[in-house]
């Protein structure tokens, strides 16, 4: 039995032990997995439920260093799709991004490989998976500028060569104590604006967004997240990005308390299941 129906099979018992009263349900970024789960919810749960099934994915914004430069807007492009694409395209266009297929597809080909080392979709697979999603979720926290560099096939397979990129930040960015992550609000905008776009305005959830805590702030002193906040809310605010996108007006921030509350509930069904 594979993971995908592990998966499935939790997810269902999931859907019937919660389904009366949660009505939106988050999956994981396997494009499988997520399209067995939305095919099962839609035949079986859907009717009854009236439920809403989506996928949550992260993603930093990509900027080209210089925007004149050709190839530093191809290099940002091939960011995007490497990250928000890899998972986002086969959901809402049945497919890897042809960049990924085109990169990864001619670095193997370099290390001697038969076959490409990003899987292929089937035609069937590609109808099963396309069109399941009733939202997108995404996470977001910063930005980086995007250039090119050509790694050697020679260093191996690893996703960093695969996509041949640098990236870089602004020093003038505010920090926000992890040394990933900058306040960058515009990034923001320009990533919901893509996603718009390359997958024709579906409804979007904010799922994972915020700063980190300063190891020097003990006390109640959270005047960078307030800023931090307040900028990347009011870019996702802004016309016309508002009028143009069916935008849900709230942040999901799912906390591991309730993780733990629902694990916690599906290990005592499973217990009672047993039992019975």
């Amino acid at each position: 039995m594979s993971l995908i129906n592990y998966f499935s099979d939790y997810a269902n018992l999931c859907f019937e032990a919660f389904g009366d009263r949660v009505k939106h349900w988050i999956t994981f970024s396997d494009p499988r997995a997520h399209a067995q789960v939305w095919h099962s919810y839609n035949t079986t749960w859907r009717s009854r439920q009236q439920g809403l099934v989506g996928i949550s994915l992260n993603c930093d914004w990509g900027e080209p260093l210089d925007i004149r430069n050709p190839k530093d807007i191809e290099a940002a492009e091939r960011y995007l799709q490497f990250c928000l694409g890899w998972f986002a395209n086969p959901i809402y266009a049945g497919d890897y991004p042809q960049v990924m297929k085109d990169s990864i597809g001619r670095k193997s080909a370099e290390q001697g490989l038969e076959t490409s080392r990003l899987p292929v979709f089937t035609v069937q697979e590609k109808s099963y998976i396309r069109g399941t999603s009733d939202f997108l979720g995404l996470g977001h926290f910063t930005t980086r500028y995007i250039t090119e560099r050509n790694y050697s096939s020679r260093q191996g397979p690893s996703y960093q060569n695969d996509r041949d990129v640098v990236e870089l930040v602004d020093p003038h960015w505010p920090d926000l104590g992890s040394k990933w992550l900058y306040s960058v609000p515009w990034g923001f905008r320009r990533l919901l604006n893509f996603a718009q776009t390359q997958y024709v305005n579906p409804p979007m959830y904010v799922t994972e967004n915020g700063a980190s805590q300063k190891s020097d702030c003990t006390q109640l002193c959270d005047q960078w997240r307030i800023q931090y906040l307040k900028g990347y809310i009011n870019e996702m605010l802004k016309e016309p990005l508002l009028s143009h996108m069916q935008m849900v007006t709230e942040t999901v921030v799912p906390t591991v308390c309730a993780l733990c509350i629902l694990t916690a509930a599906v290990l005592l069904v499973l217990l009672l299941r047993r039992w019975s």
